[in-house]
């Protein structure tokens, strides 16, 4: 008796899951609560784990797009291989011999299985693009394991209907000129986006459209903090175990001025406006499938060394593709340094349902004028985008005032002046 292992639900607002890999091979035998594939969804990206002990069949293809609640692969009963192998080398021949077809008889003759579940079964991506064209997956012949439709015969079926109707040829009125030939290689390639890149994209064109966003800009004079941190860096990572960088600073500064600018820290939701009296910084990260935004829960309440692990942690997750979803949600208040890539100005998008974001920037040694004298400093600037419909100007601004006080006089962090 086989079991099917179905899309588990992963969240409230989460309908499809993409399977990014199989972590098992179709025939393998699984442990209870073994890990046999990833699944993507437009948040994360979580483990499927085998529900029993068995046999893995598999039926979704990597690449597919599921709906929570569909049938990712079944475990059939069956027993463990035996140690070494024996039992698998055993049945190797045999498998073999049975794959290789008869003399005189055709490859595909051998590979049709008519009482195979799956001959003439489409794969849910497969099953989509037949569904959407109005093709009738009978028609089609499958090459994928069992006679099953892959989505690459639901493609080739989709390309090849429109031309089952013959036309009869005319000879054009006037040749149109042949186009230019350009020297070089002009290849072009084309890849599915990924849930977390659909996810990401309808975002920043809802924000876009749904807010009214503003940004605005001042710059801050490094050199204290640069100073400050060349002083103490090494005491204080012997101490706490952890480097000193500049988010630790800026995540300080910016909730010690979100007490003072609470709008900044707040939120519309339908017909009001919620205030929150604790500040979840969300700190973005670039990770492999794209940028995420991890949340560090209480920043106003933690000290430097605390927020310096506490961004190496959800760092090295969003590296490894290890955030869970509670991990990237909520969030009051977000800082992205695009300063890392070299960006000199931006206008950062803000996080919604968030009303604000704090973009940093690179870091460029620029005259300045001080006390009457034009000195050399290292400048960054820094943008605070926000929804004018919740913040006016007059917060924003001083808001932004009020961080680069803080960061250019370091020692009123501490004293909290």
């Amino acid at each position: 008796m086989s079991l099917e292992i179905k899309v588990p639900s992963v969240g409230e607002s989460i309908t499809e899951v993409t399977l990014a890999q199989w972590l098992k091979q179709d025939g393998d035998y699984v442990e209870m609560d073994e890990n046999i594939a990833e699944l993507e969804s437009d948040k994360a990206t979580f483990e499927l784990p085998a529900e029993k002990a068995g046999i893995l069949r598999i039926i979704a293809q990597e690449g597919d797009t599921l709906e929570i609640g569909a049938v990712v692969c079944t475990i059939e009963e069956g027993d463990a291989p035996a140690a070494g192998g024996s039992e698998k080398s055993e049945a190797a021949p045999a498998k073999e011999e049975a794959a290789a077809p008869a003399k005189g008889e055709t490859a595909a003759s051998v590979d049709e299985n008519p009482d195979s579940y799956a001959a003439g079964t489409a794969s849910p991506a497969a099953a989509k693009i037949l569904r959407e064209k109005g093709i009738d997956p009978s028609s089609i012949k499958g090459t994928g394991k069992d006679g099953r439709i892959t989505k690459e015969d639901a493609e080739k079926a989709q390309a090849s209907a429109p031309k089952a109707e013959s036309k009869p040829a005319a000879a054009p009125a006037a040749a149109k000129p042949a186009a230019p030939a350009v020297a070089g290689e002009r290849a072009e390639r084309r890849e599915k986006m990924s849930s977390l890149r659909k996810t990401i994209a309808k975002r920043l064109v809802a924000v876009k459209n749904e807010t009214a966003m503003l940004t605005t800009f001042n710059e801050v004079n490094m050199q204290p903090i640069m100073d400050l941190r060349a002083k103490y860096k090494d005491s204080f990572k012997e101490k706490h175990g952890i480097g000193l960088g500049f988010m630790s600073f800026f995540t300080k500064a910016v909730t010690t001025a979100l007490k003072e600018w609470p709008a900044v820290n707040a939120r519309i939701d339908e017909n009001e406006i919620v205030y929150s009296d604790f500040a979840d910084v969300s700190i973005a990260v670039s990770a492999p499938k794209g940028l995420v935004v991890p949340v560090i829960r209480n920043a106003d309440a933690m000290s430097l060394h605390q927020i310096e692990k506490a961004i190496a942690e959800l760092a090295g997750k969003a590296r490894d593709n290890k955030l869970t979803i509670d991990e990237m949600t909520g969030g009051t208040f977000t800082i992205t340094n695009g300063g890392v890539f070299g960006s000199m100005m931006s206008t950062p998008i803000i996080n919604a349902p968030q009303s604000a974001i704090l973009g940093m920037h690179n870091i460029i040694q620029r005259p300045i004028a001080e006390n009457g004298q034009v000195v050399i400093r290292p400048m960054m600037y820094i943008a605070l985008s926000y929804d004018h419909r919740i913040i006016d100007g007059r917060e924003s601004v001083s808001f932004l005032v009020r961080v680069k006080q803080l960061l250019e006089d370091p020692a009123r962090l501490l004293l909290e002046v």
